[in-house]
């Protein structure tokens, strides 16, 4: 993908990493990701950011959080750089992440601001700064599928922009902005490339635009 003026070198790409663990909530490299900051801990989180690289990892967690017990973390994440950043007058920060880079969490480091922070390793996933080809993606059937799953999940679109979409900034923001599980937001994330991640975007799309069988609709065995 392209890279913006203000984007680190990939050797350049920091040791620690803080990072904010949200279930169903996916960055990828391209794509960019709102978030409203509320809670004291991510408060502090974006302003030691913005003090430092701007970069916040962005990772699920594997279980849901419970009183005194930080919930285990998805082994990857994406990395993102904040590139828009507002105050709002009760207190919360409207931040942009555009997603630079994955990483696998190598360690967790003990912090004292209260939000968590890892030593990232970035090696297995240097293609994300490459600029590689375009994923190869069967644009009849990824739209076909777009359709039929949009209309299961009662979701509106501008369609006209889909159609003129390219197809990897497209596959990015579907991966993104649709209401997949955690473990498929992770499947998309984890996939090897763009290509990989468009087969299974279409293959997800495809399985959840599938009516359901009720029991009077089994086939019948002979």
């Amino acid at each position: 993908m392209s890279r913006h003026p203000f984007d680190p070198e990939f050797a350049a790409l920091p040791r620690s990493l803080p990072v904010f663990p949200l279930p169903g909530v996916l960055l990828l490299p391209g794509g960019k990701l709102p978030l409203n900051i509320f809670e004291p801990r991510y408060l502090a989180m974006v302003q030691d950011a913005l003090a430092a690289e701007r970069m916040i990892g962005m990772i699920q967690p594997t279980e849901d959080e419970r009183p005194s017990h930080p919930p285990a973390l998805y082994r990857t994440g994406c990395a993102g750089r904040i590139v828009s950043f507002s105050e709002t007058d009760d207190g919360r920060f409207l931040i942009t992440l555009a997603g630079l880079c994955r990483f696998d969490v190598d360690q967790e480091i003990a912090t004292t601001r209260g939000y968590r922070r890892v030593v990232p390793q970035w090696d297995r996933y240097a293609q994300d700064y490459a600029d590689g080809p375009p994923p190869q993606v069967d644009r009849a059937r990824l739209l076909k599928a777009v359709e039929a799953y949009f209309k299961v999940q009662g979701l509106s679109a501008d369609w006209e922009a889909i159609k003129g979409t390219p197809d990897g900034r497209l596959v990015v923001a579907l991966a993104m902005v649709c209401p997949f599980a955690p473990n498929e937001k992770q499947a998309l994330l984890e996939a090897p490339d763009g290509t990989a991640r468009a087969a299974a975007l279409v293959a997800l799309m495809e399985m959840a635009a599938v009516p359901a069988r009720t029991d009077d609709e089994t086939p019948a065995r002979h």
